[in-house]
């Protein structure tokens, strides 16, 4: 059964506008056109070609040049090394056109924070709000995520690195209704975040959800891999449960004041 919006006067744009963000939010992708159209129908230029000889039969070798897929991690690979800056990195990801998930997404989302931070955290991919301002963790996740690492003492806006953080996340572009994303997508976009990683070359790197995990250890479970400090291109890492997980399970920030206390220790016993 449907879901009928309220019905709008012309003149009121406002809820014409909050209408048309309803639609997005339940998935709408396709209106409905003045004719019909019938998805079974083919068109003629479809019809079994006549093939008069075998020569006829094989492709141009054009045709089969273009046939051949192109090895997407491998190009992620050479524009990733090729870059030797953030900068650099940064138009490098915006100019990367294999991932289907550019087509759909309004902004590029690099990162946010102090480049120079101690502290990098590794998200998953940006959410609705991320992908309208093009900044990552803006949303209510992102402004519970702050809240959390300013109890320790922590935060984006800091211009020391010892006290600042550096955002990103595995994915620059929100996936469709911030689903999550694939395996596919997230061996796709490694090459990227690694050469982020190196580049911003923080001491410690915080991995919040299962995404940033699979990138960086190769395995998913974060409800088992919280807490834990692994070891990840030669730097500690520290496994999170992503805020998002905490607005929906509140209980579980007992946890993530547990993980915050632990980094906390690890970066004073640095200090001294």
């Amino acid at each position: 059964m449907g879901i009928t919006p309220p019905i709008l006067e012309p003149e009121n744009w406002q809820s014409a506008l909050a209408a048309f963000d309803w639609q997005v939010e339940m998935g709408v992708s396709d209106w409905v056109q003045d004719d019909p159209v019938n998805r079974y129908d083919l068109p003629e230029r479809l019809e079994r070609p006549v093939v008069d000889s075998p020569a006829r039969s094989k492709p141009a070798p054009e045709a089969a040049a273009q046939v051949l897929q192109v090895d997407a991690v491998a190009v992620a690979q050479k524009a990733a090394d090729e870059a030797g800056s953030l900068a650099a990195l940064r138009e490098a990801i915006a100019a990367f056109d294999h991932c289907d998930l550019k087509k759909g997404a309004r902004s590029t989302v690099f990162a946010d924070g102090n480049p120079t931070a101690r502290v990098l955290i590794l998200g998953e991919a940006p959410g609705r709000e991320e992908d309208q301002e093009g900044l990552p963790f803006v949303g209510q996740a992102g402004q519970l995520l702050d809240r959390m690492f300013d109890a320790i003492g922590l935060s984006r806006h800091s211009a020391d690195p010892a006290t600042a953080l550096y955002i990103t996340n595995v994915l620059p572009w929100r996936p469709p209704q911030s689903r999550d994303p694939s395996p596919e997508e997230i061996a796709m976009m490694r090459p990227f975040v690694e050469r982020h990683i190196e580049l911003a070359n923080p001491d410690i790197i915080v991995a919040l959800g299962n995404t940033p995990c699979m990138a960086l250890l190769g395995e998913k479970g974060i409800l088992r891999l919280r807490g834990t400090w692994a070891q990840a291109l030669n730097r500690p890492v520290l496994p999170m449960t992503h805020p998002a997980y905490l607005l929906r399970t509140p209980a579980a920030k007992r946890e993530a004041w547990a993980d915050l206390l632990s980094l906390k220790a690890r970066l004073q016993a640095a200090r001294s």
